[in-house]
């Protein structure tokens, strides 16, 4: 009964002369909540990527063919830099827009030193290769019939095929070095690196500096890839030495490489030679 009382007590509100500090309350209360619902908006947005990440790696990986571990390997590169940016927030899309337009300036004024304009390709899995068309087409070495993603895709397939030892120290096994029949290293496999080839011929597997070599080589022509970072242009060299000749000259292939162009993704369009036309307007301004 003595506890009882005791505790009664102790919960009992005590009397007091003084009025409590409502307005204090009030503030610091809303303080809280607001603290609150920000957290668990950060909580959400976190959440939420780690979700899309896993499902992502597990729809891709849970299959067994390159192409889709490739993928995977993309999507949580996507997932990873998406995290960077949250959609809604003035200071994350103020920054993208900043890194595109200084992109855009960067290029831009590489183009304009070199006397050539951006002519757009559209952005797929297939940019690279059809950039790259459409240069071996300006210089005659394809026919126009032959200049389509497909055909250059068949012969970078083709070429890293055929020279496997100039590749494979650049494309890791999907499953990494633990993977079913993979280098000590972890690179890929014989079996892994045929249907890498295989995909990048029949598929829209995005390409990269290992096609942009191959394709270098195979049709024995300088790559020139215009970008906003250093160097301003990466030279591929069909023999693999550095190049004596002026990066002027007309007789390569010109594309550019864009990190920003389109949000979070990345893109290659193909770098033409201005027109006389445009030349003649620049020189009166």
């Amino acid at each position: 009964m003595g506890k009882k009382s005791k505790l009664k007590k102790m919960m009992s509100p005590t009397t007091s002369n003084s009025t409590p500090p409502l307005l204090h309350d009030d503030d610091l209360m809303e303080d809280l909540i607001a603290q609150i619902e920000t957290n668990e908006k950060v909580a959400q947005r976190a959440s939420e990527a780690e979700a899309m990440q896993r499902q992502a790696v597990v729809a891709a990986e849970s299959k067994k063919d390159p192409r889709s571990r490739f993928e995977a390997r993309q999507a949580r590169k996507a997932v990873a830099l998406a995290q960077t940016f949250v959609e809604g927030d003035p200071e994350s899309e103020a920054r993208l827009e900043k890194e595109a337009k200084d992109e855009e300036r960067a290029i831009a004024r590489i183009c304009d030193e070199l006397g050539v304009q951006l002519s757009e390709i559209k952005p797929d899995g297939h940019c690279l290769f059809s950039a790259v068309a459409d240069q071996l087409a300006l210089l005659s070495i394809l026919p126009p019939s032959q200049a389509n993603y497909a055909t250059v895709r068949s012969v970078a397939s083709n070429y890293m095929y055929t020279h496997p030892d100039d590749f494979l120290p650049f494309l890791p096994s999907g499953e990494g070095e633990d993977g079913l029949g993979a280098q000590d290293p972890g690179l890929m496999s014989p079996k892994e690196y045929e249907q890498y080839c295989q995909s990048i011929r029949d598929t829209a597997m995005w390409g990269g500096e290992p096609e942009i070599l191959a394709l270098s080589r195979a049709f024995n022509v300088p790559i020139h890839v215009v970008q906003s970072g250093t160097p301003p242009v990466v030279i591929h060299n069909p023999t693999g030495t550095p190049l004596n000749g002026d990066i002027r000259d007309p007789q390569v292939v010109r594309i550019s490489y864009h990190r920003r162009m389109y949000g979070l993704g990345e893109h290659y369009n193909s770098l033409r030679p201005k027109s006389k036309f445009t030349q003649s307007i620049q020189n009166i301004f």
